[in-house]
């Protein structure tokens, strides 16, 4: 019997769960600058992923990378559900208004 399958689908589930509240917390300290870990981080991900020769190992990293790419795009969608109200914003940290112009909150 392969476990193989079942063990990369609970990860997979298990880093799309995990990267759902980091992409939160992510916009509401850092914005949009956050975007650029995701992407340093997708990139090794799916760079290891091509020099991994485990099959498992290399498979959980194709998919660590390509959910810290797609996380790029969930802060840009976090943030605009932040301006909508549906999440809280950081009375902290300015935000990024339209065309790159700082406003406050």
């Amino acid at each position: 019997m392969s476990y193989e399958g079942l063990l990369i689908g609970a990860s997979t589930l298990a880093l799309i769960g995990l990267y759902h509240p980091l992409v939160v917390k992510a916009e509401y300290y850092y914005g949009q600058r956050s975007r650029w870990v995701f992407l340093t981080l997708g990139v090794i991900g799916v760079t290891s992923s091509l020099c991994v020769g485990d099959g498992v190992l290399s498979s959980l990293l194709g998919v660590l990378g390509c959910t810290s790419l797609w996380g790029i795009r969930e802060v840009k969608e976090q943030s605009r559900r932040v301006e909508k109200g549906w999440f809280p914003s950081n009375p902290r940290r300015k935000r990024e208004g339209k065309k790159g112009k700082n406003r406050k909150a």
